[in-house]
């Protein structure tokens, strides 16, 4: 046998366990940290531009050709498209957890070429992107000018030119992006001037094409050269410009008379910027911001660390009066959130050494199972870098709760070894040899039965898969590694550490003086309470039916309020930042949407400065699309120690800012918590698709949205529910008369450059400045194109020289049309955002948008994204996962005990632990979620660990010739104190989780609650069932079929033999208390 092995050689059990846990240490050293394991599905985003064009012309020549070509790609889930009026197209292809990212990219790049010689010329010059990404910001880093020399524009170019591209190749980051954009030579175009000139857009374009060149002229004495050729120099003709004054000289024309007509007599050129609809602020000064996505498969906290140090090294060059600073991180939650769990961690061990020393009695015998506790936990992070896993909030929270379950497999050695040496008198070796011949198949089982526990979830698809694995991979290391150091090391350590005892006597005698009279008093209580306990057990085999019927009425009560828990997917963290969504009426301006902006600023500064630390605002740029009539900001608490009040917690933050922006007249402000797992979208709450599946058009669609926002409205099951897209706004539509325009001679490329240039503005080509190359834009100037009246000063040139004006081939009219247009999975969408209404779920919410979309005409249909995807998914698979639990439960113990019959009895006290963590997750208003239903898992093993270990004492009782009835009170009996101090040990290991309020509490407190539940009932409960259900199971199935008669006579007998045994022991121990207490004492 493996004990009696270490048991001759000590050393190398110590051997053993000092390179578990040095494998342990340089695994922390190496393993990294991130809030969760890489759980977001890989995302490939394309985007490419098209200046100049609506929403409409992108989607239908840019956006659906790329997306018509992404067919056969492996593993895809889902495709969400974006097409904007500022000409920008952005696909987005999610594919499954687990897909190799590079592949992934590496296929949608080869679909995009075939994609490419179908797409505009314009486009095609300008390049498609196809980047790996996640859905969303990792971080945000902020420039500011503390002495106000940069203004927004200075800072944005800045930040562009030095910081955009150093980012970029920071190891794991996936895009940069800078809101907004650098400097930019603009050429403002006056077309009455124009006019007067006799010049059109196309001769400006013309000469900034032909004089802004770089001119490869050659050189003297270039090779192959003359022979004594002693001169060797380069020729250069010209350079591209650089200043607005060089641009302005540029001739457009020679008059007859010698005079030059020059880009400035019709045009102003300036310094200007690519972008002028984006704005950005920090605390109400003018700043840039650079958004920073992860890489799939990077790294959150090693990327961000990556990120910082880079902007330390770039910082040491910046120019005076600019600061970094980081608006919105991520990490600063992550990194808390670890130290939270830490925290737990060295509560949970405390508490478990105490509940330990109080049940043993002896220091001695409490340092067995402690030490175990390092070699296990060192051990696990040691498997953890084996599999490839990172130091994430779910590998804590499974050491945590394994803390609790892996000192039971030692305190069940040291119990029962402690048992044999005061009743037999044994000494420490020779008992511990014993104990471990009864124990060694039991403990093994048990380490099989919590393995089978968890080991189907390791297998489970998707995001909540990788939840799953990750904690069940790492609570199944703990597991066999408690096992293993329960027949190694701990036998080792009973047999040094222990002394012997004179029979009848208990260890607690040789403790502390100090403590000794407490620990008497403890072991009197317990044992006066074990005598009740059996009491309690014989009464369950004598009445059967009355226990059975209290069974039937607890699984009932445990379907019932199973059916009735609200789900969710992860419950809400405060995350230390709050977001706000800003959406102005129907063609809004910057300037009304920024003063909106401002109020929003002075709100935070003034009525919760006390919890606010920075305010983030970007103008023009929202998470429903850039426009205009858009703002977002990030606002970053301050730390959570800072924050202690409830009323200083994130939602209450936001639902009070909700209440007092919602007067806000002519703009809707909604202000919500990031979710849970930042990489699955930007929305708490849920993430709903409506789609338009019947080809009913883009006004049924927006009709079908009104419709179904009007319905849900009067839902109580949710709220701040609104569209993440923009409505219709009024657009003007130009409608050229073709056969007018061929008649007068006017070329049709000619009107669409003209007019597109004009008011959209063209990319002409590239200039330098401060050493790097900016692009130059050609667009009429600002006066000049505020009304449709405007189009009246345009002229064209026909193919005989002679100026025609717009307005004698081309006409205009209002209609409505959409400034951003939806796809998914092809078909025409409209993404709505949404949270449950206070103590409401996220699942019932979900159920409401369903029910909704029901009542819409034919031809709609509804689909789930991000975190709302995973929800269902995993809403799915629990049936399946609790069902394979279970069933693989059922093997084990079949093939442990050679029996079909006694696993059935030990799986009938199931619902006895599930219903205790039911009620205590209801009790405290906590959602079905992940983390609940890891609880409900890790409840399964633990009361399957208990009547383990009653059945295996009865099974031993049964083979030794003892009744049925007898066999099994005496194994409740020798097995109650193990069963009861194990469990305890169990239930403070996980009461920290269930307690805190820090960060994190949301993902702890609904783990915590769940398994501290179950303990509880698992505990009372399953110690009185499981005997029964075992006699039950043997009487009918079993082997031991003349048992069943005479069994209440049997149970009489019995109880008189226990009673006397009882009567006799006390008599023995008061005797030997009294002997020693005479004894003269030795000096």
């Amino acid at each position: 046998m493996l004990s009696k092995f270490f048991l001759k050689r000590p050393v190398f059990a110590w051997v053993i366990a000092i390179i578990i846990m040095s494998l342990g240490l340089l695994a922390i050293y190496n393993l990294p940290i991130s809030q969760y394991p890489e759980m977001a599905p890989p995302t490939i985003a394309i985007t490419a531009s098209y200046p100049g064009a609506s929403s409409e012309t992108v989607e239908n020549s840019v956006t659906q050709v790329i997306e018509q070509n992404m067919t056969g790609l492996d593993n895809l889930i889902y495709m969400s498209a974006t097409s904007d009026s500022a000409g920008y197209s952005r696909l987005e292809l999610t594919f499954a957890p687990g897909t190799d990212p590079d592949i992934a990219w590496s296929k949608v790049q080869n679909k995009v070429q075939a994609a490419m010689p179908s797409l505009p010329d314009v486009v095609q010059n300008q390049g498609v992107n196809v980047r790996k990404s996640t859905r969303n910001y990792l971080m945000i880093v902020g420039l500011i000018s503390e002495d106000g020399r940069m203004d927004g524009t200075d800072l944005r170019d800045f930040a562009k030119s030095n910081v955009e591209r150093s980012l970029a190749r920071v190891p794991g980051v996936g895009e940069v992006e800078v809101f907004g954009g650098g400097y930019a030579m603009r050429v403002w175009l006056n077309p009455d001037k124009m006019t007067n000139y006799r010049l059109t857009v196309e001769d400006v374009l013309a000469a900034l094409r032909a004089y802004n060149v770089e001119v490869s002229a050659g050189q003297f004495g270039g090779a192959p050269a003359v022979k004594g050729q002693r001169l060797n120099a380069p020729i250069v003709v010209q350079n591209m410009l650089s200043t607005p004054e060089e641009f302005a000289a540029i001739p457009l024309r020679a008059n007859p008379d010698g005079s030059m007509v020059r880009l400035g007599d019709v045009c102003r050129t300036e310094l200007g910027t690519e972008v002028y609809d984006i704005s950005v602020a920090t605390s109400g000064k003018p700043s840039a911001g650079i958004a920073v996505r992860q890489a799939p498969g990077a790294n959150a906290l090693a990327t961000a660390e990556a990120v910082k140090e880079k902007m330390n090294e770039l910082s040491r060059f910046f120019p005076a009066g600019i600061k970094v600073i980081y608006p919105n991180d991520s990490t600063v939650f992550i990194k808390v959130a670890i130290a939270e769990v830490v925290e737990t961690l060295i509560i949970a061990i405390f508490l478990v050494f105490l509940v330990m020393w109080l049940f043993l009695g002896s220091l001695r015998a409490t340092f067995i199972p402690t030490i175990a506790v390092p070699v296990v936990i060192l051990g696990t992070f040691a498997s953890l870098w084996l599999f490839g896993f990172t130091i994430n909030m779910l590998t804590m929270f499974a050491m945590v709760l394994a803390i609790g379950l892996l000192v039971d497999d030692a305190i069940v050695v040291v119990e029962n070894v402690e048992r044999i040496i005061r009743d037999e008198g044994l000494s420490p070796r020779e008992a511990t040899a014993k104990s471990m011949e009864q124990i060694t198949s039991a403990l093994i089982g048990i380490g099989l039965v919590l393995s089978a526990v968890f080991g189907p979830m390791a297998f489970f698809p998707g995001s909540t898969g990788v939840i799953y694995r990750q904690f069940s991979i790492t609570i199944i290391s703990a597991m066999l590694l408690s096992v293993v150091v329960a027949l190694i090391l701990t036998p080792v350590l009973c047999a040094t550490l222990l002394k012997p005892v004179k029979p009848g006597h208990d260890p607690a005698e040789n403790t502390i003086a100090v403590l000794r009279p407490f620990f008497a008093w403890f072991n009197r209580t317990f044992f006066r309470f074990r005598d009740w306990y059996v009491g309690v057990v014989g009464h369950s085999l004598f009445r059967k039916k009355r226990y059975l019927a209290v069974f039937l009425v607890v699984s009932v009560l445990m379907v019932v309020l199973f059916l009735r828990m609200p789900t969710a997917y992860l419950p809400d963290e405060d995350q230390g930042t709050l977001l706000a969504q800003v959406m102005m009426p129907v063609g809004s301006t910057l300037e009304q949407t920024g003063e909106v902006i401002d109020y929003i600023d002075q709100y935070f500064n003034e009525r919760e400065k006390d919890s606010v630390e920075t305010l983030f605002a970007i103008t023009g740029f929202g998470f429903s699309g850039r426009s205009q009539s858009n703002g977002m900001m990030f606002i970053r608490l301050k730390n959570w120690e800072d924050r202690d009040r409830k009323d200083q917690r994130a939602k209450a933050i936001a639902q009070r800012a909700m209440g007092a922006l919602s007067g806000i007249r002519n703009a809707m402000v909604f202000v919500f918590q990031p979710p849970p797992v930042p990489e699955l979208g930007m929305s708490t709450g849920f993430d709903f698709q409506l789609l338009d599946r019947g080809n009913l058009g883009h006004e049924a669609l927006m009709a079908g949205q009104y419709q179904l926002l009007g319905i849900i409205s009067q839902d109580p099951r949710v709220t701040k529910v609104r569209p993440n897209s923009m409505p219709d706004v009024p657009e003007y539509r130009i409608d050229v008369d073709w056969q007018k325009a061929g008649a007068l001679g006017i070329p049709i490329t000619s009107i669409h450059r003209t007019i597109s240039t004009s008011f959209g503005s063209s990319y002409v080509n590239d200039f330098t400045h401060g050493g790097r190359v900016k692009r130059v834009f050609l667009q009429a100037d600002a006066p000049h194109r505020m009304l449709p009246k405007d189009l009246e000063k345009l002229y064209v040139r026909n193919t005989q020289g002679k100026m025609v004006p717009f307005s004698s081939f081309a006409s205009g009219r209002w209609v409505s049309g959409p400034p951003k247009r939806d796809r998914f999975n092809g078909f025409p969408s409209i993404n709505i955002w949404g949270e449950p209404a206070p103590g409401k779920s996220s699942g019932e919410a979900m159920k409401a948008m369903e029910d909704a979309v029901a009542k819409l005409p034919p031809g709609f249909g509804f689909d789930w994204s991000g975190l709302s995807y995973q929800e269902r998914m995993a809403s799915a698979q629990a049936p399946l996962l609790y069902a394979f639990s279970i069933f693989v439960i059922f093997l084990c113990l079949a093939a442990l005990y050679e029996s079909w019959t006694v696993p059935i009895s030990i799986l009938l006290v199931i619902p006895l632990g599930v219903i205790g963590g039911i009620i205590a997750s209801s009790t405290r208003g906590l959602a079905n979620d992940v983390y609940f239903q890891i609880g409900l898992l890790t409840t399964l093993g633990l009361g399957t660990k208990n009547a383990i270990l009653i059945v295996q004492f009865a099974k031993q009782g049964l083979e030794k010739g003892m009744g049925i009835i007898e066999a099994t009170i005496e194994g409740a009996r020798l097995r109650f104190r193990p069963i009861l101090m194990t469990s305890l040990a169990f239930g403070f290991g996980v009461l920290p989780l269930a307690l805190t309020t820090g960060a994190s509490a949301g993902a702890q407190n609904a783990i915590g609650t769940s398994v501290l539940g179950g303990m509880i009932t698992a505990t009372i409960l399953i110690v009185i069932f499981a005997p029964l259900f075992y006699v039950i199971i043997e009487m009918f199935f079993g082997r031991q079929v003349e048992q069943k008669i005479n069994v209440s006579e049997d149970i009489k007998s019995f109880f008189a033999e226990l009673r006397e045994k009882i009567s006799d022991k006390r008599q023995a121990w008061k005797s030997s208390r009294e002997k020693s207490a005479k004894k003269p004492k030795v000096k």
